[in-house]
């Protein structure tokens, strides 16, 4: 295949963009890398990346928009067709489980063993209470 596609970004709508700028920043090590406006559609954006790596999180807002479902957990994210959560990929995932909730993350999944061998999972509900999934594939 000639086009080799890579994911790029994930988007995400939020109520409060600034907050959420804020917590994904402190909580998980995102620069804000940038912000635009759409004027047309009255949306702003705020673009966050991740130094170390360049994963890039998109997250939006726009003037009367309103919450769409927020699962409690993973089995209730299945029941309903759409993204469910978004995941990141950690060294040590007992530290960083623990640095999301102080940072006032909702535990949803303390860390355990994944259904993926020789891979540990934990989940937590960011402040908006969307479902942010932690991955260490790294050995212990």
């Amino acid at each position: 295949m000639a086009d080799q596609p890579r994911l790029d970004h994930a988007g995400l709508s939020v109520r409060d963009l600034a907050g959420a700028a804020e917590w994904y920043c402190a909580a998980l090590g995102f620069d804000r890398e940038l912000a635009l406006r759409v004027d047309a559609i009255d949306l702003d954006i705020v673009m966050l990346i991740h130094p170390a790596h360049g994963d890039r999180l998109e997250l939006l807002h726009r003037a009367g928009s309103s919450p769409g479902p927020r699962p409690a957990d993973p089995a209730q994210a299945a029941l309903s067709h759409g993204y469910g959560h978004v995941a990141f990929d950690v060294a040590d995932l007992d530290a960083t489980y623990a640095r999301l909730v102080g940072h006032g993350a909702r535990p949803v999944m303390p860390p355990g063993d994944s259904p993926e061998p020789g891979v540990r999972m934990a989940f937590v509900a960011d402040p908006e209470g969307n479902l942010v999934e932690l991955l260490c594939r790294r050995p212990r």
